[in-house]
């Protein structure tokens, strides 16, 4: 599939596709009352080939020279626009507008996107609402993919927060290195001596989850953990007390849990339960907490570099807008840290053993 070079719908394309003067067209799309009159037919076949050709008015466009606006949009699929320091994805952002006030951009946040089917979406009425900037920076997990699929044939310059595919032609994304950090994490307890290792990851689909699953495996493979009975995927319902203590019933000395706050969760359970962490059993997270949460400093886990990877999305554009129409989209992975916390230690000689297992 190949990539249309982008370039907004100018108004000498409505006129075209409605088959009237580029002047009628003017008049309808500016409003203005003090020339001819319209008629209301012929308006509406102009209207009506505006929202075809995703036309979007776009004054400071219009004012500047090449048609660059000095505007980086920045568009998200959650229901709630990242604001909070708290959320997950604020750190991106953070990196988003440092980097687009490095490279002189302003950022347009893109917080009204919902429409009244309460789903967001970047084509609202067909037209492209992002087409008021030069490009964009795209982030959340619920991603839509026929809409990404349909940017990247538009040749609407994007870049995504994460690793995304879609199907064709590949899509531009700054992304951070689950599965080589997972496999950290699962070295880290084998060399601890853990043998018997419940995974509990997450029944939520993306790339972000089946690259963790790989790690995983891989490094379960390598040092040939026993993990027979002790794979737990973990829904939106979260885990409950009974299935913790079956899983420690069934010989887990550590277990491995595909997010921070779930993670934290198992530790309070495991302690209700009488068991010391680290001392009992190991909890190790496939994330890191946001700053502030209870816990957070205690946690075996891994960084995740949001900050950079906002840095590194609006470097990517600014790239391709730098090598203009026609140019492909780039990816990067950086790389995670791991942190060992206080979460995690040897694990017990008994139970290494085998005992207290099914």
């Amino acid at each position: 599939m190949s990539e249309r070079n982008w370039r907004r719908p100018r108004q000498a394309d409505i006129a075209k596709e409605a088959g009237v003067s580029q002047a009628t067209v003017s008049y309808v799309i500016s409003g203005r009352t003090d020339g001819p009159e319209i008629p209301e037919g012929t308006r509406a076949r102009v209207l009506a080939a505006a929202r075809r050709l995703g036309y979007v008015v776009n004054p400071v466009a219009r004012n500047l020279a090449g048609g660059s606006t000095r505007l980086i949009g920045v568009y998200t699929f959650e229901s709630v626009f990242p604001l909070d320091h708290h959320d997950f994805y604020h750190p991106f952002l953070v990196g988003i507008e440092a980097a687009a006030e490095a490279h002189g951009y302003d950022l347009v946040l893109f917080t009204s996107a919902t429409g009244a089917d309460g789903r967001r979406s970047i084509y609202r009425d067909n037209v492209n609402r992002l087409a008021l900037t030069d490009g964009c920076v795209l982030i959340g997990k619920n991603a839509d993919r026929d809409e990404l699929a349909r940017l990247r044939d538009d040749g609407f310059p994007f870049t995504y927060v994460g690793r995304r595919e879609v199907p064709g032609d590949p899509i531009g994304y700054s992304a951070a290195d689950y599965a080589s950090a997972t496999a950290e994490v699962v070295d880290h307890l084998a060399d601890l001596g853990h043998r018997r290792v419940a995974y509990l990851g997450s029944t939520t689909p993306g790339e972000y989850t089946a690259d963790r699953d790989t790690g995983f495996w891989e490094a379960a493979r390598r040092h040939d953990l026993d993990t027979g009975g002790l794979l737990r995927p973990v829904g939106p319902e979260g885990l409950t007390p009974a299935d913790v203590a079956d899983l420690y019933e069934r010989g887990a000395t550590a277990f491995v849990v595909h997010d921070a706050a779930e993670a934290l969760r198992v530790v309070d359970i495991l302690g209700t339960l009488g068991l010391r962490v680290p001392y009992d059993c190991s909890v190790a997270a496939l994330n890191d907490p946001p700053d502030g949460t209870a816990g957070a400093a205690e946690l075996t886990c891994f960084h995740i570099p949001r900050r950079e990877m906002g840095v590194e999305a609006v470097n990517l554009l600014m790239e391709r807008l730098r090598q203009g129409p026609g140019a492909q989209p780039a990816t990067t992975t950086l790389k995670c840290t791991f942190v060992a916390g206080r979460t995690s230690g040897p694990a017990p000689e008994s139970r290494r053993k085998g005992i207290g297992s099914r």
